[in-house]
Order: C-alpha cells, then structure tokens, then sequence
C-alpha cells in the first residue's frame, strides 16, 4: 500500500467516515470560505441552511423546535449572523435530512438542474429537486472516498467531442455512445451499467424527483427517483447521461445560446435516441402500428410516451395522433400478449453501479469499513444482516 493510500486508510479509521471528507485535503477546496480572511463564509452557509429547510418544508419555528434553538437564532444562523458550532450543524443536518457537509461545501459548477429554490412559496417540485441534489453531492463524497481508499477507479467520461446545439445533433450524439459501447441497434439491457461503461455513476434514491447530475473531474454522478414508474427513470437515467455526453451546460454552445426549456428538449431528444434508435422505428409495419409499438415499448422497455414520441419523430405518427396516443397506454395484459411477458423493471433492485458495489465489499473485508458503515454506502441495497461475515478488526 502506497503511502497516501495508507495516510487515507489511516485518517478513515482514526476520524470516521462521516468526517473524511473534511479531513481529505483534496476536498478542502470545496469548502465555503472567504478569498479575503480563508474563513468559513456563514453568510453562504447561512443560505444552504434556509433553501435545505424550505426543501425539507419546516418553518423556521418549525427547525428551531427540532434542535433545540430558538427562532430567532435560526433566523441569524441563515442570515448568517450566527456562527454554527460542530453540534449545532450536526443537529441542523439531522432534522433537515441532509449531509453536515452540504451546508459546507461550495457550489459545484458543473450541476445540471431543471428548477431552483428561491422562498418560501416554491413549488413541491423545487423542494425535490433540492433535495435530489442535496443527496447527489452526499453520492458524490461516498464515491469519493472509495476512490481514495484505491479501491475503485472511474474511467473517463465518454464526451462527445462535437458542439450540440439542436435536437438533430444529440440524436447522433446518442448514436455515437451506441455505437462506442458495441450496443448497435440492440435493447439496453441495464443503463446503469451502460452510464458506468460512460463514466457515470448513477445512485438510485428513494427521495421524490425526477434526477440530477454533475462532472467531477473526469467523471460524472448522477441521482435517479426510484419511485417514478420503470419507463420514466430509464428516461431519466439516460437524460442525466446526456447531459455529460454532450457537456456542460452552463460552458458549452448549447447552455449559451439556449433557454432551459430549449436545452432540457435536446437532452430528452439524446435521451430518446438512445434508448428507442429511430432506426428500429423505421422498420415497423404500419398495418398493425399500435401492436408493433407496444411491442417495442415492451422489449426496449422505454414509457409509452417516449415510444409515441420516437413514432411521431420518424414520422409513423401526425402531431394529433401522438397527442391522442399519449393517453392511450398498453395495459399489463397488452405488453404480456405482445411479447409474452411483462417487461422487468430497471434502476429497482440494483441501487449502487456493481463497480462500486464490489468496492464497498473490498473494503469491509480490508476492515477499511465497518459493517454498518459499508451498508450506509450501499444506500438501500443490502441490509447489514445480508453482509458477509468478515474477521474482526477495527473500521471507521
């Protein structure tokens, strides 16, 4: 073991888990202090403490009942004229359901978001999303950590080196990670494997929402709802890989020259693309168009809509008949006489990318993990009764 690995390992056990982050010199950087004095900016701290209660939908009566404080010292914690001691965050972050670290860290750049937190009158939708991104910086340090235990090594993502600027370019985009990942014209088996193969690594969370994601480095995180139905969170998954396939989209042409509204509809068209190729569509017979499309949405197991969508981009479908067919969705009966069987849902059972899952094996049997820790890595995965009994040692 070399020694920064061996210093990481250290540090792991001595500190705990929850505390290496902080420890890690590496994630120092990302904590918010003033250019000016090197202090922590409770101003911004401040901030993420009032947009994490708004997204956990608690009053400021409410959180101050909840710790232990009184409403008038959480109204100057989020204006940032109180200072928090260690206890106190540890508190705030308990009863807002969000990592210490989140109200430490700074803002990520490269985070794609489809709404934003602004008071207290926002919607059920900014709160979710909050909260998605909330647990996708909190991914992002667990990866974190298994990387720098050396048990677990991202491969590059796989960006696509030409400027997308319209629905059209971010259909061959997808065609291009299709044809990189040997995948042809074929069905997805598991995306999760296939955004791993792309360099990013997707967590699925019970947390409400829809998704979200950022770069870190050379490789990408993402955060998929679990509770959506099957179709949707493959879309979704593969939405928040198009976002790293064709880049940034506050830096590239795309997030420039756009609206997010804009933006947002060539992503779904990347997401479309690679999941249902237009090419399959191309070969359908049109004596009997809703049987072969249910067929389609079955063995490529995509959501009636993206199907329809797909129809009506190719042309099999006018603009009225794909409004019309929208609502119309194939029963569990219909998908069943289709293709014989009733499509296996994905992004359920497997929460964590199998790369990762290993890793976080690896490290309870080194005793780099305790066991209750490693099923915390897990996110839902394993239950600590399902571990594997390892030799006793001491972990974090």
């Amino acid at each position: 073991m070399d020694d920064a690995r061996a210093r990481n390992v250290t540090a792991f056990r001595a500190i705990g888990s929850r505390q290496f982050r902080r420890w890690q010199g590496s994630d120092l950087t990302n904590v918010r202090k003033s250019h000016h004095t090197g202090q922590v900016e409770w101003t911004d701290v401040g901030e993420r403490v009032r947009e994490s209660r708004l997204a956990a939908g608690m009053s400021q009566a409410g959180l101050a009942s909840a710790v232990g404080l009184e409403r008038t010292k959480i109204a100057k914690i989020e204006s940032g004229g109180r200072q928090i001691d260690a206890l106190e965050l540890a508190k705030l972050a308990a009863a807002l359901k969000v990592p210490m670290g989140h109200f430490l860290r700074e803002q990520p750049a490269v985070l794609s978001r489809r709404t934003s937190l602004v008071d207290d009158t926002d919607s059920a939708l900014s709160r979710d999303s909050y909260r998605l991104e909330a647990k996708l910086m909190a991914w992002l340090d667990d990866l974190r950590q298994v990387i720098a235990l050396g048990l677990l090594k991202p491969g590059k993502a796989a960006v696509y080196d030409r400027t997308v600027t319209d629905p059209q370019g971010a259909r061959e985009a997808a065609l291009w990670l299709r044809n990189r990942h040997g995948l042809g014209q074929e069905p997805i088996r598991t995306l999760m494997a296939e955004c791993e193969r792309a360099g990013q690594y997707v967590l699925v969370s019970d947390l409400p929402g829809d998704g979200a994601s950022l770069m870190d480095g050379d490789f990408g995180v993402s955060v998929v709802s679990r509770l959506a139905d099957p179709g949707r969170r493959r879309a979704t998954a593969a939405h928040e890989l198009g976002h790293l396939v064709l880049g940034d989209e506050y830096s590239t042409d795309l997030g420039v020259s756009t609206s997010r509204e804009d933006r947002e509809r060539v992503i779904d068209a990347f997401a479309a693309e690679f999941l249902l190729p237009s090419g399959v569509l191309e070969q359908v017979a049109k004596s009997d168009l809703r049987g072969e499309l249910i067929k389609l949405s079955a063995v490529f197991r995509t959501s009636w809509s993206l199907t329809v969508r797909q129809a009506g981009h190719v042309g099999l479908l006018d603009g009225d008949r794909v409004t019309k067919w929208f609502s119309d969705a194939p029963t569990r009966a219909e998908l069943r006489d289709a293709v014989g069987w009733v499509p296996q849902p994905d992004l359920e059972g497997v929460r964590v990318p199998p790369s990762y899952a290993h890793a976080v094996m690896e490290a309870l049997r080194r005793h780099f993990v305790t066991p209750a820790r490693a099923v915390e890595l897990m996110h839902g995965e394993v239950k600590i009764e399902d571990l594997p009994e390892v030799e006793t040692g001491s972990g974090s």
